[in-house]
């Protein structure tokens, strides 16, 4: 056996029957944890997108230049109610060319179509054509309606 080898087994020997004898308690350190921060969200005072969308849906009223006034006179509430959804809609949400087609009392419907958005003094701006039916005969308004801040639609220009 080599010299070194036989040297160093009684060492090993030793120093692992000296570790049986020792404690094994120890002590571990922990660093101190830092608390993560706090976050909040922030808290909105205006009205949510969905009570927006309400009140615009509910201010959005064909009477006010987005059907021609002859067809407008002959119209029931039921009649002008379906219409001024149908106008917010297609202004709204609308893809350009894409008809929104409405119905209302005793045969009279309508159909909206809306251009593309264009923006003009930092308002979102749609060109528009209104058509109403009613006994056979068609009403037409074509016009410019902008989206205010506030959410609402208004005409700003009518062309017929």
């Amino acid at each position: 056996m080599n010299t070194s080898v036989r040297f160093a087994l009684p060492l090993l020997a030793l120093a692992l029957t000296g570790c049986t004898g020792m404690s094994r308690t120890s002590t571990v350190y922990q660093a101190p944890v830092a608390a993560a921060p706090t976050v909040t969200a922030p808290v909105f005072s205006g009205p949510t997108p969905a009570q927006t969308t309400r009140a615009a849906l509910q201010t959005t009223n064909v009477g006010s230049g987005f059907v021609d006034s002859a067809a407008l006179s002959l119209m029931s509430s039921n009649d002008t109610a379906q219409a001024s959804s149908a106008q917010y809609y297609a202004l709204q949400f609308g893809r350009p060319g894409a008809p929104r087609a409405w119905k209302g009392d005793k045969g009279v419907s309508g159909v909206v179509n809306v251009g593309p958005y264009v923006r003009v003094n930092n308002l979102d701006c749609r060109d528009f054509t209104h058509t109403v039916t009613i006994s056979g005969k068609d009403y037409v308004r074509k016009g410019t309606s902008c989206r205010e801040q506030t959410g609402n639609w208004g005409v700003v220009g009518n062309v017929g």
